[in-house]
Parts: C-alpha cells; sequence; structure tokens
C-alpha cells in the first residue's frame, strides 16, 4: 500500500472528482483523475490504482441510475468500444497515451465549435438544433474511438458524447446510457490491464484504501444531475466537452513537446 502523504493529498481530491464525474456530470473532471495523482507516482501506475476505483464507481451509478438506459444506443456503440479496447490493447507498445489525448481533444473541440455554429445558425432562423437520430455508422466509428481512448488513457468520455449530446435524449435516459457503456468498458478492461501486469499488490491494496470515498462522491453527482432540467443540462455538458478539448490538447500537446 502507498504510505506517502503527498500521494494521498492529490489522490483524494482525484477520487472525488471522478466520482463527481461517474455520478453524471462527465466531462472533464473525469480527466483529472490521472494527471492530478501522476503528481506523486507515474501516469501508468495511476491508472492503474484508478482502474478498481472506477469499477467500484460503476457499481454504484448503475445502481443509482437503474430503469434509465437507451439500449439502442448501446447496441450500436459497444461492438466498436469492444474493438477499441482489443486496438488498444495490441498496440499497447506503440502508441502514447498524450498521442492520443493530443487526437481526441482536437476532434472534441471541433465537434463544440460546431455545435456553437448550429447554435448561432438555428438562432436566426428563430429555432434552435433539431435532436439527430441514431446513425449506426457513425456510432460504430465513435465508439471504437471511445473503446481505444479509454484503454489507453482513461479518456473515452469525449467520442461517446460526440455521437450521444446531438440525440439530446433526456438528461436521465443519456446519463443511465453513458453509465452502462462506460461500466462494460471498465470491466472488460480488467483483462487486458492484469494481462500487462499492471495490477500487483501495491496498486491494490491503495486502490483499496482509497475505494470508500467512490459511492459518496458518485452518489453526490448523481444528485446533483437529476435536479438538472435539459435546457441547462445540455449547455452545461457542452462546456464541460469544452474544458476537456482543452485540457487534453494541453495534456498531449505539453508531453509531445517534452
Amino acid at each position: 500500500m502507498m504510505t506517502d502523504p503527498y500521494f494521498y493529498a492529490a489522490a483524494i481530491p482525484a477520487v472525488i472528482m471522478v466520482g463527481l464525474s461517474k455520478g453524471g456530470f462527465g466531462g472533464a473532471m473525469a480527466l483529472l483523475g490521472v494527471p492530478l495523482m501522476a503528481l506523486a507516482i507515474s501516469p501508468v501506475q495511476a491508472a492503474a490504482i484508478l482502474l478498481p476505483i472506477l469499477i467500484v464507481m460503476d457499481i454504484v451509478s448503475l445502481w443509482t441510475w437503474r430503469g434509465n438506459s437507451d439500449n439502442k444506443t448501446l447496441v450500436i456503440m459497444l461492438p466498436g468500444a469492444l474493438l477499441g479496447i482489443a486496438i488498444g490493447w495490441a498496440t499497447a507498445a506503440w502508441v502514447t497515451a498524450p498521442m492520443v489525448r493530443l487526437i481526441v481533444g482536437t476532434v472534441a473541440l471541433w465537434f463544440v465549435m460546431r455545435y456553437v455554429a448550429q447554435k448561432f445558425a438555428a438562432a436566426r432562423n428563430g429555432g434552435t438544433p433539431l435532436p439527430q437520430g441514431h446513425r449506426p455508422v457513425e456510432g460504430t466509428l465513435w465508439g471504437t474511438l471511445a473503446g481505444f481512448t479509454s484503454f489507453v488513457s482513461h479518456a473515452g468520455g469525449p467520442p461517446y458524447q460526440i455521437y450521444t449530446l446531438p440525440l439530446r435524449q433526456d438528461p436521465k435516459i443519456y446519463t443511465g446510457t453513458s453509465v452502462r457503456f462506460f461500466a462494460i468498458i471498465n470491466a472488460i478492461k480488467l483483462v487486458p490491464y492484469f494481462a500487462l501486469g499492471q495490477f500487483d499488490a501495491t496498486n491494490l491494496s491503495t486502490s483499496l484504501v482509497l475505494a470508500p470515498l467512490a459511492p459518496v462522491a458518485t452518489l453526490a453527482g448523481a444528485f446533483i444531475v437529476r435536479r438538472m432540467k435539459p435546457d441547462i443540462f445540455y449547455p452545461f455538458m457542452y462546456v464541460m466537452v469544452f474544458f476537456t478539448a482543452l485540457k487534453l490538447i494541453w495534456d498531449g500537446t505539453a508531453h509531445l513537446l517534452a
């Protein structure tokens, strides 16, 4: 078990922010988990410690958002996500997390800019952007990218949001579907993480110490999201994607330049 107090000074707020995100907030808070913990330990070890805690958060979220799900979204996106995890596993020795963060951040920033342009165009025409229907080909593509980036750097949120936010589902359905999608992905990721030797006694015991924070933070996030109206929830989510994109671009560029 980790005993360094500086590690826990970084890890405790990291787990709380990730828990709020898993409760339904999504966005940049989830991406701060590994970088915060990496202030005291290596990013690889931080990701390994965080994954079992994510599983605990997923269990709490699945119970909290039970009965809220769009199965069609899962049917479209999950096969691609499984392919993305397999690609991430197969290319783990060559693909770097900073490279993935830079690519995903750039795409996510483009997505938000496109949404803003559509909002301005709709305002000029006296209306609002209409919800889009399911697009299976696009859903499979973004699902694959979500699985890949989730495996490489726990950054699967932006690709998932790029496909699902334009659906403009009820916030409870959107959140419940997202919870199920990433719970399945995180459970599957356990196998290749074990195979790559990411779990040892020190990491797992440290995860166990931090795990009690997971349900508290997750339930707090869900409590807030349940009380948000759609006309507040969706602009908020796009703002979170925007800051997520900036964070990914910053991290990816800084590491590549270094």
